[in-house]
């Protein structure tokens, strides 16, 4: 991975979390989805 590349990610990264400090609603949908994504995978690997 080049350096550019990864100062983009951290940059994307790091404007992203400060927006969802800001705003509750986007933060709240944002951990749904994670929690979502995450009960499928485990319901895929407990089967």
């Amino acid at each position: 991975m080049h350096v550019n590349t990864k100062r983009t990610l951290l940059t994307t990264a790091v404007l992203g979390a400060a927006y969802l400090l800001r705003n509750k609603n986007a933060r709240n949908k944002l951990m749904n989805g994670i929690q979502s994504v995450t009960s499928q995978i485990r319901a895929r690997k407990n089967s």
